[in-house]
């Protein structure tokens, strides 16, 4: 008789199983995850709640779950836009949207007001753009590049770049304005025209 082979065992799969390839797949697709490497950083966590919203499921900033898992890796493109063209700033996931047209242009991680200095839940229209640097005229040695003002009854909060990317924190971290990565806040800066409308949302 020929001896029996044994089968193997399945290899039980686990979301940390498919990090490495869902990291590659968002960052394909145009969701910024930092280090590719499989590990679920905070910053992994912005991308996968924003694939969480323009995907139409429950946002979170809970880390990588098996359905997140197919969800990424079944996917060949980016959704479509269901909103109309303007700035989207998620509190949440502390993510911004940029939308042209019809489409999701630019998704770009960002910081809100911190506890005590809350960026306000609101829609506006940028009314005002100052190209470059400037100092804060409310903080001393705060430096805004490229900002954009979109409330006029709040004129002192932006969406602006600041002197280093190491303050645009994975959580609410401004004094109200919304910071925002350089040099993606430039090239914002750039497609949006005075008039665009800027919409912030959400809790962290």
């Amino acid at each position: 008789m020929k001896p029996t082979v044994k089968p193997k065992p399945r290899v039980k799969q686990t979301p940390a199983y498919y990090a490495l390839r869902v990291e590659r797949q968002l960052d394909k697709l145009g969701y910024p995850v930092g280090d590719i490497d499989g590990d679920i950083t905070a910053r992994a966590k912005q991308a996968l709640c924003a694939w969480r919203e323009t995907n139409g499921l429950p946002i979170s900033r809970d880390g990588l779950t098996l359905n997140d898992a197919y969800s990424v890796l079944n996917a060949t493109k980016r959704p479509a836009a269901t909103r109309s063209p303007g700035i989207y700033v998620n509190k949440t996931c502390q993510i911004l949207y940029q939308v042209v047209g019809k489409t999701i242009k630019r998704i770009v991680w960002i910081s809100t007001g911190q506890p005590g200095y809350d960026t306000p839940n609101r829609t506006g229209t940028v009314w005002r753009k100052w190209a470059g640097a400037h100092e804060s005229s409310l903080y001393e040695d705060a430096y805004m590049y490229d900002s954009l003002y979109f409330l006029k009854d709040r004129p002192g909060i932006a969406l602006h770049g600041s002197r280093v990317n190491s303050l645009i924190k994975p959580y609410p971290a401004s004094h109200r304005c919304v910071r925002v990565l350089r040099p993606e806040i430039h090239q914002i800066y750039a497609d949006t025209p005075i008039g665009t409308k800027v919409q912030v949302y959400g809790e962290y």
